[in-house]
């Protein structure tokens, strides 16, 4: 596909960012709606976000994706944020704008419709989320609009699910989600839930790991979305099946997500459904090898 001087230019930065398939799913956009578009990976450390955001600027970076672990980090540095990334408390997708970027969260409609494609209820039904940070929020964001029965919050921290709790419960009007510690998993109450996985436990590299390792924990689940797509399927998610659930990786979240962006970047045009699947299809190619198929 031919970029010319005059391309729009976006990013993502994540760190580590190696492992990311968002240029392939961008990229593959621009070239099937034939917009002169280029999009690439850019590896910041933690240290960094700030002078990121203030050089992606003065490059003229039309905008960028944020992922782990800067999706709260880079609020700070935004000049105005979207109603929903205000709720969620959380950035992954800064869209150039007067004066500076404005920070969108679309890991919230993106997490929605990965869920519906997977059949799981939401109304009334009895939730696990697994983490406390930016993805677990989205998560959180979600489950409220969609008003679900119960939400518990498991975290290495307490204190951070117990605030990400104590914020939702506020934002919505009702006591729905409490904290737990990771730690404290067997003392869940008994009965059957449906989870959303989002810490980065598991990810590439590290395919061998797992946020809870005990196999009588994964016999509560019904029904699993784990937000990692690298590799297409974790440990979390092979344990959730082996204890008799349904689980799903984070390709169709990364997806919706995606196309929800690259309409904020690109404001004149809608990536049609069949285009997104073509791009799913592009990206499994890309997953084997990664994880189970090592």
């Amino acid at each position: 596909m031919h970029i010319s001087a005059g391309a729009k230019v976006c990013g993502v930065m994540a760190y580590p960012v190696e492992h990311s398939l968002s240029p392939l799913m961008h990229n593959f956009f621009a070239q099937e709606l034939g917009i002169d578009f280029a999009y690439v990976p850019l590896k910041v450390r933690p240290e960094d976000v700030e002078s990121a955001v203030r050089g992606a600027w003065a490059v003229n970076l039309a905008g960028m994706n944020v992922t782990v672990p800067h999706k709260q980090a880079v609020i700070p540095f935004v000049r105005e944020l979207d109603p929903g990334a205000k709720a969620i408390g959380a950035v992954n997708t800064l869209v150039r704008a007067e004066g500076g970027y404005k920070g969108y969260n679309t890991d919230a409609p993106g997490l929605l419709r990965a869920m519906k494609d997977e059949g799981m209820d939401i109304e009334g039904q009895d939730w696990l989320i697994i983490g406390a940070g930016g993805a677990a929020k989205a998560a959180a964001f979600v489950l409220g609009s969609g008003h679900a029965g119960s939400v518990i919050v498991l975290n290495r921290s307490r204190d951070r699910a117990a605030a990400l709790a104590r914020e939702f419960n506020e934002h919505f009007g009702r006591d729905f989600i409490r904290a737990m510690s990771l730690e404290e998993y067997k003392a869940l109450p008994h009965g059957k839930r449906q989870a959303v996985q989002t810490t980065s436990v598991g990810m590439y590299p590290r395919n061998d790991a797992a946020p809870v390792e005990d196999a009588d924990f994964y016999k509560g689940i019904t029904k699993a979305i784990d937000v990692i797509y690298t590799p297409a399927r974790t440990k979390f998610s092979a344990m959730v099946e082996a204890a008799g659930g349904q689980a799903a990786g984070g390709l169709s979240m990364l997806l919706y997500q995606g196309a929800a962006a690259f309409e904020l970047w690109n404001p004149e045009v809608t990536v049609p459904k069949e285009v997104i699947e073509k791009a799913g299809q592009l990206m499994r190619k890309a997953l084997k090898g990664q994880g189970e198929d090592k």
